[in-house]
C-alpha cells in the first residue's frame, strides 16, 4: 500500500467526539466503505502484510462484533481461510465460549460458537481500531478455549498512546498509528 493509499484512508475515516459517552473521541471506519478503492487498496494491503509475512497456511479470519464482520470475511476470503465471528454474548445461537474484557467505557463480554475453531487452527484476530486491547485480548481468549493459535491481531487504526497491544499474546500489525 502506498503511503498515498494510507493518506486516503485516514482522510475517509470519520471522527465523533463523544460518542459512545463523553471524553470518547471515536473514529469511525464506516466512510472507508463508501469508497470501493480505498476498501480495495485495504484488505489487499491486509492479505499481503499476511501473505509475506507467514508461510503456514492462516485456518480461520475471527472478526470483532462489529467492524471486525466488515473486514474478516473479506480477508478470510481471500486467504481461503473460515470466517468466526465473536459477537458481544447472547447474539450467537448455540452453546457458546465466552470472555469478560474491560473497555475504555465499561465491562462487557465476548461469545463464540463452540467448534467453530478446531483445535491447532492458526488464527487471525481482526478489528476496524485497537484501544486498550481490552475485546481484542478477549478475541484471543476464545481462540485459546478453542485449543487453537492466534498467530497475529490486524487492525487498521491503532491508538498507540492507551498501549492496548501490550495486552495481547501474539504480534500486532496496524495500518495506521492514532
Amino acid at each position: 500500500m502506498t503511503n498515498h493509499d494510507i493518506e486516503r484512508i485516514k482522510n475517509l475515516l470519520g471522527t465523533h467526539n463523544d460518542f459512545p459517552k463523553k471524553g470518547i473521541v471515536f473514529k469511525d471506519l464506516f466512510p472507508v466503505f463508501q469508497d470501493p478503492t480505498a476498501v480495495e487498496a485495504l484488505i489487499s494491503n491486509i492479505v499481503h502484510h499476511i501473505n509475506s509475512t507467514y508461510e503456514e497456511k492462516i485456518d480461520a479470519v475471527v472478526g470483532l462484533d462489529a467492524r471486525g464482520f466488515l473486514l474478516g470475511p473479506l480477508v478470510a476470503m481471500r486467504l481461503g481461510a473460515a470466517f468466526v465471528p465473536v459477537r458481544k454474548q447472547g447474539k450467537l445461537p448455540g452453546e457458546c465460549v465466552s470472555a469478560v474484557y474491560e473497555k475504555e467505557y465499561g465491562e462487557d463480554i465476548f461469545e463464540m460458537q463452540k467448534g467453530s475453531i478446531k483445535p491447532g487452527a492458526r488464527v487471525i484476530i481482526i478489528d476496524d481500531l485497537i484501544a486498550t486491547g481490552g475485546s481484542a485480548g478477549a478475541a484471543g481468549e476464545l481462540v485459546k478455549k478453542s485449543e487453537a493459535i492466534t498467530v497475529e491481531y490486524v487492525f487498521v487504526m491503532e491508538l498507540a498512546f492507551l498501549n492496548g497491544t501490550k495486552k495481547l499474546d501474539a504480534p500486532v500489525y496496524s495500518l495506521i498509528q492514532l
